[in-house]
């Protein structure tokens, strides 16, 4: 049955669709009300850019029958996740937000969490937060006005908060039950949005501070309440019972789609989520999937206002008048101004990405679409890691991203074999996708290395590539599985790509592995030396503030601290090369 034949036989049902390219991959999922209609319209009439893009590469479709449109959502959603289509580029990254997280324990306790999964926090949350620095901004005012526990957990003994007057000595149970209670109720109301009552107690101190001339103190109080003001009075809305619901609408222009998302918690414009993109097949269908998928990963808030058009698929509600209609209005100039402001940089990155994806096809004789590329770091052969990018669409795919931590006798070589191995042989142990393209930072060598661990393993699918380096250690070229070398031209986007591609693996491993040497070095200077102890530590550290501070201090200035047995110890330490 040919493709025509096909399409005349689709159902005038609610269900999804899967769009196919000649190689039989998933290429888009789409949801429709009417099968027949939807897929058929994809090969009727002119379409926008993408689109026209998408539909030149469908050479077979399969379709899934549902029982209601709302079925329909929650399958594309399950079908975009198990088959990652090209296509559906937005929905591919959980968009986890920040949140401000009141744990749910005996001390008021107060953090910065991002919802992997609703379920894994105990606690009352606040957000999505779509700007980071402002949740942390928050939640260090938070901390710096209530006496809240700073530790993540309860220290066994008194440590350096106590001593600098942040926390009031939770470890030792210096509150009740009730005063704790009290505080936790206090930071509730105050994330709440009652937040006036704080900033008259604030004010009180402020003055009582300037009175007894402790300037200092109450440049610290004047500060906070100027914080406050910043970060919670700005954002109160028309709101005259305090409600809690979200807001969303869109916007299309000239083939681009523009969505906004308001989230009022408590009367109170917390936070937004922005986002625009190329349109790909109907503007209700690709909003409500943004919409389900977003609230899959972040908390729904009980009320949700759409526009009237998408409730057919999405279960909310509309409204016509009133400060939520005009909140409605608002979230609609928002996509405007995103549309204005951004669609010449989402074309710019399209042409961009499409001329490296020319020049691979033109280079491997294939379409590439998963990238992986290898990278370790070491210091003199101590704590040496392993790190692999994955690029997905010529974008990085930073849940895809692996850490390996590495033996740590290994030279470079047989690092990258290690690594390797042990990816791939996951890949195949637990039938994952696997890439297009392998990437080794290194020529012939290491292409023998990664033609040796991919054959053994049966992979052969997979195309090898080694990046080599001029006299100056610049990448210079590409060499095939074959050895063959593939020059690069310095100015073109192939080049700057591929440099791109090395500087993120390189920045990975780096980070990976300055994490496990700060960790040894803290381990070393602190918890090495014999006698040593909790105390001691923080009395150290209350005086000297850090460890970079250590470093540079005298052993007469060390001994003012501890004994001579163990300052000559510690001193003797911190000038180790680490």
């Amino acid at each position: 049955m040919n493709l025509k034949e096909k399409l005349s036989t689709l159902p005038k049902k609610p269900g999804c669709y899967l769009h196919k390219d000649k190689d039989g991959n998933v290429i888009y999922v789409g949801k429709a009300i009417n099968l027949f209609n939807r897929v058929n319209s994809y090969f009727r009439g002119a379409h926008d850019y993408k689109t026209t893009k998408l539909v030149s590469n469908i050479r077979d479709f399969d379709y899934i029958v549902t029982k209601s449109e709302k079925e329909a959502l929650i399958l594309e959603y399950n079908l975009i996740k198990e088959y990652d289509p090209k296509y559906n580029i937005v929905f591919k990254d959980d968009k986890s937000y920040p949140y401000i997280l009141v744990k749910d324990c005996k001390e008021p306790h107060v953090s910065v969490v991002r919802l992997k999964k609703k379920s894994k926090y105990k606690g009352k949350l606040y957000g999505p937060f779509t700007d980071v620095y402002a949740a942390r901004n928050l939640c260090d005012l938070v901390n710096k006005i209530f006496p809240t526990r700073k530790c993540e957990n309860l220290q066994k003994d008194l440590c350096l908060y106590y001593h600098l007057g942040n926390c009031p000595g939770y470890c030792k149970n210096y509150l009740d039950d009730k005063q704790c209670d009290e505080y936790k109720q206090q930071i509730i109301s105050f994330l709440d949005g009652e937040y006036k009552d704080t900033v008259k107690d604030l004010k009180k101190k402020m003055n009582k501070a300037s009175e007894n001339m402790e300037y200092e103190k109450a440049k610290e109080y004047r500060d906070l309440i100027s914080a406050i003001n910043v970060s919670l009075t700005r954002q109160d809305v028309q709101s005259k019972n305090r409600e809690s619901f979200d807001i969303w609408n869109y916007e299309v222009d000239e083939g681009y789609i523009a969505i906004t998302g308001l989230f009022i918690k408590k009367g109170r414009l917390l936070s937004s989520d922005k986002f625009i993109d190329y349109l790909v097949g109907d503007p209700e269908n690709m909003v409500t999937s943004y919409i389900y998928h977003f609230y899959e990963v972040n908390d729904k808030a009980k009320d949700v206002y759409l526009p009237k058009e998408l409730l057919s698929f999405f279960e909310g509600k509309t409204v016509t008048r009133g400060y939520k209609y005009q909140l409605l209005k608002q979230a609609k100039t928002n996509c405007i101004e995103n549309l204005k402001q951004n669609k010449k940089i989402i074309t710019n990155k399209d042409e961009y990405y499409d001329s490296i994806a020319s020049e691979f096809k033109r280079i491997f004789n294939k379409d590439i679409y998963t990238i992986e590329l290898f990278d370790n770091s070491h210091t003199g052969g101590v704590n040496t890691v392993g790190a692999m990018v994955t690029y997905k669409n010529y974008r990085p795919s930073k849940k895809d991203y692996r850490l390996f931590k590495l033996d740590e006798s290994a030279d470079d070589l047989s690092s990258m074999k290690q690594m390797l191995y042990r990816r791939y042989f996951r890949v195949l142990k637990d039938d994952l996708n696997r890439p297009d393209l392998l990437i080794v930072d290194g020529a012939k060598t290491q292409i023998n290395i990664a033609k040796d661990i991919i054959g053994s393993l049966g992979l052969d699918d997979i195309t090898i590539v080694g990046l080599g380096k001029d006299e100056h250690h610049n990448t210079s070229y590409m060499m095939d599985e074959n050895y063959q070398m593939i020059e690069i031209q310095k100015d073109s986007n192939l080049f700057f790509f591929l440099a791109n591609m090395q500087d993120e693996v390189h920045r990975f491993a780096i980070s990976y592995h300055k994490k496990l040497r700060q960790k040894a070095v803290y381990k070393s200077v602190l918890d090495d030396v014999k006698g040593l102890g909790p105390k001691s530590r923080n009395k150290l550290l209350r005086k000297f503030k850090s460890i970079s501070n250590l470093r540079t201090v005298s052993l007469e200035d060390l001994k003012t601290v501890l004994n001579n047995k163990v300052a000559l110890e510690l001193y003797n330490k911190l000038r180790e090369d680490v």
